[in-house]
């Protein structure tokens, strides 16, 4: 029992170094498409951005709380890079949908990605740049990292447990 502390104190902090959020609508969809990517460790949907400790489902939705369904990306940077991930993002919703993203329409599902220092910063506003530079009117709204919340146990791994697939995300490859 103390050896599996202390691995989990030691996991936790490594993976404060390479984690990385992503708000893009319905959080399922974007979990499903981060955790097959070859180096990603893991990843849990929930609640970032917001005023409300501790938010549920329920309060979230109302829009009433600031939050965005967000996903947490744990990366090993051996084997996917911090700007691979962010592309991937951009590639699997629509960052010029100011309302949602598709059939899901609501504060909580606007797109986002946190950062956690001025090099993540750097990476999502140079790849924003890219995108404008297609003619893509990007909206994904670039936000300091802030208390991450996980979302009620039956979020997690929605698809996976359900064996379906997401209804409002697909992937489309872009210029970069």
């Amino acid at each position: 029992m103390f050896s599996i502390k202390i691995f989990v104190m030691t996991q936790n902090n490594n993976t404060d170094k390479n984690t990385a959020w992503f708000a893009g609508g319905c959080f399922w969809g974007v979990q499903y498409y981060f955790k097959n990517v070859p180096g990603v460790l893991s990843t849990r949907v929930g609640y970032m951005g917001g005023h409300t400790q501790h938010p549920t489902y329920e309060q979230v939705c109302t829009g009433t709380t600031g939050h965005l369904e967000t996903t947490e990306v744990i990366f090993d940077p051996e084997k996917v890079s911090y700007e691979d991930l962010v592309k991937l993002f951009f590639e699997i919703h629509d960052p010029t949908q100011s309302d949602g993203q598709g059939p899901d329409i609501g504060r909580q599902y606007l797109s986002a990605v946190f950062y956690k220092d001025e090099k993540q910063k750097k990476t999502i506003e140079k790849l924003i740049d890219i995108l404008r530079k297609h003619k893509l009117n990007v909206v994904t709204e670039v936000r300091e990292a802030a208390i991450f919340w996980p979302a009620e146990d039956y979020h997690q791994d929605y698809y996976t447990k359900t064996g379906g697939n997401p209804y409002c995300h697909f992937r489309m490859k872009r210029k970069w």
